[in-house]
């Protein structure tokens, strides 16, 4: 049962990882909107 443990785990984090990654995105889109520039279909702000 320690493996099935140590897996949950691991999936559990990788998921809260992926979360916090696409929370930051989103905030750094809002903030590029919010100075007049435009997010970039590479993922980056385009503008001033």
């Amino acid at each position: 049962m320690i493996i099935f443990r140590l897996i949950r785990l691991a999936i559990l984090l990788g998921v809260t990882f992926l979360a916090g990654i696409l929370f930051e995105r989103y905030h750094q889109r809002e903030l590029c909107a919010q100075n007049g520039g435009q997010w970039g279909a590479a993922g980056y702000c385009v503008g001033k």
